[in-house]
This record gives structure tokens, sequence and C-alpha cells, in this order.
């Protein structure tokens, strides 16, 4: 009998009871859910005819039975996923748009494109107007930095005017003045002089020499006046006039920055609308096969499909290389811990099997919801190797071979019966059914690996939970003594249930 597991039965079914081993323990875990229903009417099955069958001893039958001989020979153990071809290398196509934007044509997913075929039209509307928006505002930012630069100019010479024009004048004014006031004293002061001389020969009077002495008062103080705005000017009022002049002229220089960088800005804004508007046609770069990038699971229709909404660097297109296809596969968190790269693997096709290997596994689960079951998954690569006739999106069955066992005995699943005090079995003897006491290792969906308590040439009872009291009773004896489940197992129910489930998929 072969012990190599179909497609169909690994993915479907959980590895045999009886193994004490960490990795039988974490094969059975992932099917619990849907064995654990069937558990609960078999259990239910076999209460009924219980009560109903007379206890006549712990080996009798209750009709025929059919067995199976204990052989050694080689056991694969192996566990079967459902996945799909796809590129280990492929050229992204992208979206270069900034925002989003709205797809109005798409070409047709698994076309061969040459060079310049165009591949996805995006919609312009929106473009144009930003276009038409930003040179508006393109030359009104530019308006305002000539404007600007007019104005640095100007505040520029201003300061040269002051300094070269209207200071050297003022001065000269004041120094003028300063003179004409100091001529007006000497003046004055010899109109005194000779007032005294002629009084002091009674020839003028007391009142004209007071007269004369008060215009000498009057030149000098004229004369400080203009010495003292001379000094004002020099030492305030052109430093003074200094500080504005160069204020204007800095802030004159500040707002030509601003201007000239807002006119950068606007004028690059709108060379980057036309330069988007370009990319609102996207082109193949190469010739190849284009297409659509897996949407999520829960979706009906690509992500990129007429009328979709896209944003910027969103991969709108794929476009693989086919000579390095690989297959992703989701492998179940029970049995994710004996899948390791370099592992064997058998990839069946629609038309032909390839032979590849396992090349990653993901180190966390994909995302787990409705559309999955809530089954939680962790993504597996395996390697093709190059063969003509493979395109992405074709469904595969990969059969990842976790272990093979050379020269081992066998028991077939439908033999053992799983309860709280172990795993048994019934031999067939001369007198009648007898009970074995098993300690089982490594198994498929089909056999198990007899580590101790059989021989080879035993014939084991297949079903035992359908023929014998014995096997009936040990399963329900959990159930009458009111032990409560097993919380270490994580599962509804207890390992017998279980096992009855188990005992009741391969009865034949």
């Amino acid at each position: 009998m072969s012990a190599d597991v179909l497609a169909q039965t690994q993915s479907a079914r959980q590895p045999p009871p009886g193994q004490h081993g960490g990795n039988l323990q974490d094969s059975r875990r992932g099917r619990w859910w849907w064995r654990g229903l069937m558990a609960v009417g078999v259990v239910a099955v076999v209460a009924s005819a219980a009560a109903l069958i007379p206890r006549a001893g712990p080996s009798q039958t209750t009709g025929p039975t059919r067995t199976h001989t204990i052989t050694r020979g080689e056991l694969v153990v192996t566990v079967t996923e459902q996945g799909t071809l796809e590129s280990s290398n492929n050229t992204e196509i992208t979206c270069k748009v900034r925002g989003q934007s709205t797809v109005i044509w798409v070409i047709k997913a698994g076309t061969e494109v040459k060079p310049g075929d165009e591949l996805v039209r995006l919609d312009t509307l929106a473009l144009e107007d930003a276009i038409s928006e930003r040179t508006k505002y393109a030359h009104w930012s530019r308006s305002g930095a000539e404007r600007s630069r007019a104005d640095v100019t100007t505040a520029g010479l201003a300061i040269k005017e002051y300094e070269e024009g209207r200071y050297p004048a003022a001065l000269m004014t004041l120094e003028k003045d300063r003179a004409i006031a100091e001529s007006n004293l000497r003046t004055a002061k010899n109109m005194l002089d000779h007032a005294q001389r002629m009084a002091a020969r009674s020839y003028v009077g007391a009142l004209e020499v007071e007269e004369k002495t008060f215009a000498v008062k009057q030149a000098e103080l004229s004369v400080g006046v203009k010495q003292t705005e001379i000094d004002v000017l020099k030492r305030f009022t052109k430093a003074m006039a200094m500080e504005t002049l160069n204020g204007n002229l800095n802030a004159a220089k500040a707002r030509l920055a601003a201007e000239e960088e807002r006119a950068k800005m606007d004028a690059l804004r709108r060379d980057l609308a036309e330069e988007e508007l370009q990319y609102c046609v996207v082109k193949a770069e190469r010739s190849g096969l284009v297409i659509y990038p897996s949407a999520a699971q829960w979706k009906q229709v690509p992500d990129v499909t007429e009328g979709a909404t896209v944003h910027k660097d969103q991969v709108l297109l794929l476009m693989p290389d086919l000579s390095r296809m690989q297959v992703k596969v989701g492998v179940h968190e029970s049995i994710v811990e004996r899948i390791k790269p370099g592992l064997a693997a058998r990839v069946t096709l629609p038309e032909k099997t390839l032979e590849g290997k396992v090349s990653s596994v993901a180190s966390i689960t994909r995302p787990a919801g409705w559309w999955t079951g809530n089954v939680v998954k962790y993504d597996t690569i395996v390697e093709l190797p190059p063969v003509e006739g493979l395109k992405p999106g074709m469904s595969a069955e990969v059969e990842v071979v976790l272990n093979r066992h050379e020269d081992v005995l066998t028991i077939p699943v439908a033999a053992v019966v799983q309860t709280e005090d172990g795993d048994f079995c019934w031999v067939k003897t001369a007198e009648g059914p007898q009970r074995r006491s098993l300690r089982l290792g490594d198994s498929n969906d089909q056999f198990i690996v007899v580590e101790s308590g059989a021989e080879e040439g035993d014939e084991v009872v297949l079903n035992p939970l359908a023929f014998i009291e014995e096997a009936q009773s040990e399963v329900l004896k959990p159930l009458d003594e009111g032990k409560p489940r097993d919380q270490n197992s994580g599962e509804p129910g207890n390992e017998s249930t279980r096992r009855a489930s188990l005992e009741t998929d391969h009865a034949d």
C-alpha cells in the first residue's frame, strides 16, 4: 500500500492520531475545527450503540471486521497546498501622477506588448486645469519679482544719491551759512569797536554802543547755531539717513528673494503639471507580457480597472520575467515549523508536473479574516526551474515532502484509537481481537509509524470503533467519568472525540 498522499487528501485532512512527537502534534492542530464537528456526531452514535449492545467482554465484536497486515516499508510525510504561479522578478509599472487619478482605460491582462505601446490612460481634466492656474500664478510671481528687483536697484541708488549728493549739499549749505554768520560776527564786532571809540570821544551816545553790543551777541549766536547744525548733520542726521536707506535696500532684497522663490516654485509647479500630463499616458518601455497586480482577497475586481482611483507610486501593472517563476502558497500555522528552505516540492500544473524546492518561508503570518475563514497561514515560496509555457496566475498544487522514513513499521490511521490512557489498536488472534498499547511516531494522512506495541505481520482491525465493544468503551470512558476537556489541546472536546472523528474519516 502506497504511503504517499494525494494532494486533495493532504490539504483537507489532518495527519493521523497517535503521534507523541511535537511534529505530529502540530500537524493535528490545524484541522480540529472541522473534525470536532464530525466527532460530536460520532460520539452520539457510539453512545447510542453502546447503550443497546449488551456488554459481553472486553474484546467482544459486534459484526464482521476488516483487517490490515502490518508491514515494513517507506513512509513519506507530505503537505499539499494550493497556490498560483508568479514571477520572482517583476518589472513594476507605477503611477507617476501626484495625488489621485482616475483610470479611463487599461490594457487587457495577459497582452503581449512592444516598446511604446499604450498600457494605461488616466484622466487629464484636473491636470489641465492645474496647468492653467499655475501658469497664471507663475506670471504673477514673475511680475512681482521684477518689480522687487527694480526696488532693489532704486534702494541702492538712493544710498549713493545721499552719500554723494544730498549729504554734501546739505553740509555745504550749513558751512556757507556758518561762514556768513562768522562774517556778520566780525562786522558786528568792528562796528561795536568803532562805536565804543566814538563814544569815548562823545560823538555817539551809550544807546548806540548798547545796540552794537547786542548785534555782536546776535551774530555769535548765529555762528553757534550753524556750527551745531553742522555737527548734528555729521554725527546723527547722516547716520540715521544711512540706516534708513540701507534698511530699505535690505528689505527690497528680501522681497526680491521671496518673489523670485515664489516665481520659481510657481514655474516648477507649472512645469511639473505639464510633465505629469505626459505621464497620464503610460507606455511600455520594453516588450513582454503585461498582467495586473494581485488584488486583496476580498475584492471582486482588480485594483486597476476602468473607473478605478489610483495614487502616486501605486503599482498599475506588472511585466513578469517568465524565465524566473515561482509558486506562493499559504502553509497552515500548525505545520509551518516543519517547512524549511531547501525542502523538495512537487508542483502539479494543469498540463505538467515540475520538481521544485522551498526557497523561503515568511516569518509573520498573512492577514486573516472572513475571506480566509479566519485560518492563519504563512506565505511560502517554491522556486521552479526555467520551463517554457509557464504564465503568471496559473493554478498549482504544491506537495512539499516534510520527511521520508525508510524501512519502518506502519499502521493505518483507521486502525488506531486514541484515548485518555494512550493510543491503542486491536490485533486479530485465535481468541479474538486483543488490545495493544502503541507508541507512535511520524505520520501522514494514511499511515503512522509504529515505534513499539505491534510487530510485522500482525493483523490489526480497521475501524475498531464500529465492531469492537471494548474500543467503544475506551472512547466513552472520559465522558462516563465526567472528565473535563483537555485544556492543553486548545481544541473543543477531548482527544477521544477527535480520535473517533479520525476513525470515522478513514473507515473503509
